[in-house]
């Protein structure tokens, strides 16, 4: 196989898995305040966590940055693949550079492999691929949040309702795309599987914004 042709395929699968490996919620824990968010709160290295442990002014860069992971990973995707000569960025490459950011995202190499559930880099993933369809899940969130007070039924919410919308919104999108939404909606309920425990259990915690951290 020509070597720009591997270049072109694999390269952005690195990238995107590299990207998705920026641990944010640990990097600004411990550089501005001497916190590792993985040893507070539910023990995620994601938004929320940020948010609850650390605060707002912590956790609104945090969720950006990890939006910002995912759709990069796809923009990158498309560029790096254009650089080494290929067309059109195939589904299958789109479905492999989504997965890679994700596994970056869930088991960062730069964190000893203990990272987040991937929702916020899901949702860039989405904004990447599927525009509206990311939109309209992350008005799902929003209502949801709004309603229940839970992050995490929020979440699974919005991802379960994605290949609904992607199908809805796009009936003749190549199969992939399909196999692409309903695999958001099958991970997030695994990620959140002790979430799913404890909302059945009524243990599980509303959404309250820590104090700010001076």
């Amino acid at each position: 196989m020509d070597q720009t042709i591997i270049l072109s395929n694999l390269l952005p699968v690195l990238v995107a898995y590299l990207l998705g490996s920026i641990p944010t919620a640990v990097w600004v824990g411990k550089a501005f305040y001497g916190v590792d968010v993985r040893e507070s709160g539910s023990g995620n290295a994601g938004a929320t966590n940020t948010i609850r442990v650390l605060g707002l002014k912590a956790g609104i860069p945090v969720l950006l940055i990890d939006v910002f992971k995912g759709l990069a990973a796809v923009l990158l995707a498309a560029l790096i693949h254009r650089y080494f000569g290929g067309e059109e960025v195939s589904a299958l490459l789109l479905l492999a550079v989504a997965t890679a950011a994700v596994l970056g995202h869930t088991f960062p190499l730069f964190a000893g492999f203990r990272g987040g559930k991937g929702v916020a880099t899901l949702l860039g993933l989405g904004f990447g691929i599927y525009p509206w369809a990311a939109l309209g899940a992350l008005i799902i969130f929003i209502v949801v949040l709004l309603i229940s007070g839970y992050v995490s039924l929020s979440s699974m919410s919005a991802g379960i309702a994605f290949p609904f919308l992607v199908i809805f919104m796009f009936p003749a999108n190549h199969i992939l795309f399909t196999v692409l939404s309903i695999a958001v909606a099958v991970f997030l309920p695994i990620t959140h599987r002790k979430n799913i425990k404890r909302l059945l259990n009524g243990t599980e915690s509303k959404f309250r914004p820590g104090a700010k951290k001076a």
